[in-house]
């Protein structure tokens, strides 16, 4: 039986940066898949509705609706979906909550096409430990001083007040990370 790339290799690519987007889908199509992208939750699920995906990229936080919200769609359509949740806040909290809404796998950004595939052929095993990407803690740390310091319109005193930490020594954070 002959396969085509249409049957067998639909890939759903959801991330609200379009850029990364852009870069992603044009790396997956060099390696046969056929991608069709969306840029949130609410524009992917009609696409997924209208055409399951064979295999799904999900980015976890965008604007609007969660990721995992579309994952548990996709399952729900297609339990055979090959689902790859990424994000750049991973936890192992989300991370199991993926897993259990139907996710293949769940990948730390900044992850390559070439990881994103191999997550794709991950069989899940209900007694295997899960593996992400690790992430040191410093990183994790940034990550989220930016999250917060970006909410509050890059206002380090409003961000200081948030992280309930001193003003200057979240400066001095953001000075030895920028230097």
């Amino acid at each position: 039986m002959t396969q085509t790339n249409e049957e067998f290799t639909s890939l759903l690519l959801v991330d609200d940066d379009t850029t990364f987007c852009g870069v992603l889908s044009s790396a997956l199509t060099k390696r046969g898949f056929n991608v069709c992208v969306a840029n949130s939750v609410e524009q992917a699920i009609p696409l997924a509705e209208a055409n399951s995906p064979e295999f799904a990229v999900v980015d976890l936080k965008m604007n609007g609706a969660s990721g995992l919200v579309l994952v548990k769609k996709l399952h729900e359509l297609d339990p055979h979906t090959r689902i790859v949740v990424l994000t750049g806040y991973a936890s192992i909290t989300t991370a199991v909550e993926a897993i259990k809404l139907g996710a293949t796998q769940y990948l730390a950004k900044p992850a390559n096409a070439d990881e994103i595939v191999a997550a794709f052929k991950h069989i899940p095993d209900d007694n295997a430990p899960l593996h992400t990407h690790a992430i040191p803690i410093e990183n994790l740390t940034w990550e989220h001083i930016q999250r917060v310091l970006h909410e509050n319109d890059d206002n380090v005193s409003a961000t200081a007040r948030a992280l309930n930490m001193h003003r200057r020594t979240l400066q001095r954070k953001l000075g030895k990370r920028l230097s």
